[in-house]
């Protein structure tokens, strides 16, 4: 079963991005997060949808 979350550390790892620089994005306004208790979890299709949105927006 594939996961449908990812944590802050593996979204750094993903991103090829600092830890610090993953929780300042995971801080934007519009970036895909779900908190439980204090733990931040990213959804992998939003965070997927959302970084194909923002890529198109550079271009």
């Amino acid at each position: 079963m594939e996961k449908v979350t990812m944590s802050v550390q593996e979204l750094s790892a993903q991103m090829g991005i600092s830890l610090p620089k993953a929780y300042e994005l995971v801080k934007t306004p519009g970036f895909p997060t779900i908190r439980v208790g204090t733990r931040i979890l990213i959804p992998v299709e939003a965070y997927r949808e959302w970084l194909l949105r923002n890529a198109a927006n550079d271009q």
